[in-house]
């Protein structure tokens, strides 16, 4: 009995490892909340003039019209710059892209896939991202990057012509705008579902430990 006290006592006494810092934290959920606004109000703005042929039901629009559509969109859109750019920075500087994004190699991410597909991927430490995870999160970090650049050369044609050029004309920029959003739409219900089937990393999103 005084053995397992004494054990029980030297658990409670190891300080809870940490998983996510506190700067990881708070930029998550900043970018979590600007995502779902610029989301929505991207769907009202698009409801204006679809690209292709169907329009987003209104009750998962925010805004009410285009203008309010806009408003909402403009606003996210600095919330989301500012704070996605502080968390390249943050990411770069401490090395953290590095060390839980690299490297990503083929035969790491197929090996990673077989072994979600028959539910043997291990989620033991959450220290350590998978191939799935690790291309993921590069990937939507590229999505990031594509999305601010063809959203800026649509915010401003003229001014930012450069940008226009870039992704060859203004229509081409708004398809790729789209697409990128369906990617992010794509990506958050990935991550929605995996935080939902390894609850202990949702648990270190919030609480860190």
């Amino acid at each position: 009995m005084s053995s397992i006290t004494v054990a029980d006592e030297q658990v409670r006494a190891t300080p809870a490892k940490v998983i996510q810092p506190a700067w990881v934290r708070v930029m998550h959920w900043i970018n979590a909340f600007a995502m779902i606004l610029m989301i929505l109000s991207g769907w009202q703005i698009y409801n204006a003039s679809p690209l292709f042929g169907f329009s987003f039901p209104r009750d998962y629009t925010l805004g009410g019209w285009l203008g309010g559509g806009l408003l909402w969109h403009f606003a996210a859109m600095w919330l989301l710059m500012i704070n996605g750019l502080a968390y390249l920075v943050t990411g770069f500087a401490t090395g953290r892209f590095r060390k839980k994004l690299l490297p990503i190699t083929p035969s790491g991410v197929l090996h990673d896939v077989r072994a979600a597909l028959t539910f043997k991927l291990g989620h033991d430490d959450l220290t350590v991202y998978n191939y799935v995870q690790r291309l993921l999160y590069a990937g939507i970090i590229v999505v990031g990057v594509l999305i601010v650049l063809s959203g800026l050369s649509m915010w401003k044609p003229v001014q930012l012509y450069y940008l226009v050029m870039l992704f060859g004309d203004y229509p081409t920029a708004r398809y790729v705008h789209f697409i990128c959003m369906a990617a992010i739409c794509a990506f958050l219900v990935i991550h929605i579902l995996l935080a939902l089937l390894v609850p202990k990393s949702l648990r270190a999103m919030i609480i860190g430990r």
